[in-house]
C-alpha cells in the first residue's frame, strides 16, 4: 500500500530540485535519507522533511507497521513547476528587466518492495 506526500510552492527553481530528486528516485528510504542529510545543496533539507512525511504517512496507513522492516522504497518522485512571481529590476537607460522568481511542486510516493 503506497503513501503520498506533497510539497507545494517551494521557492526554488524546478530544475535545481530535479537534480536531487533524480538522485533518490528508486532508492530505499533509509539510504535516501542518509544521502539527503549530507547533500550540499540547500534543496536537500525540505526534500528530506518531505520524505520523512511520506514515511510517516505510510506507517499510519499500514496500521503502525515500521518502515525499517518493510523495505520501503521511493517508488515515484517528480517535480513540477509551481507559480512564478514576476518582479521588475532596474536596467540601463530607464528600462526594466523582468525577474521571474520560480517555485515548484514536489510529489513523493513511497511503497514497500
Amino acid at each position: 500500500m503506497e503513501a503520498v506526500a506533497k510539497l507545494n510552492n517551494y521557492p526554488t527553481g524546478p530544475r535545481k530540485m530535479r537534480l536531487i530528486a533524480d538522485v533518490i528516485r528508486g532508492m530505499e528510504v533509509e539510504k535516501a535519507l542518509a544521502i539527503l542529510e549530507f547533500h550540499p545543496q540547500h534543496n536537500a533539507v525540505p526534500l528530506a522533511k518531505l520524505l520523512k512525511s511520506a514515511i510517516n504517512n505510510w506507517e499510519q496507513k499500514n496500521s503502525g507497521s515500521s518502515a525499517e522492516n518493510s523495505g520501503l522504497v521511493v517508488k515515484t518522485i517528480f517535480v513540477d513547476g509551481g507559480r512564478t512571481i514576476k518582479r521588475m529590476r532596474p536596467a540601463p537607460q530607464g528600462r526594466g528587466y523582468r525577474v521571474r522568481k520560480r517555485s515548484n511542486h514536489v510529489t513523493i510516493i513511497v511503497d514497500a518492495k
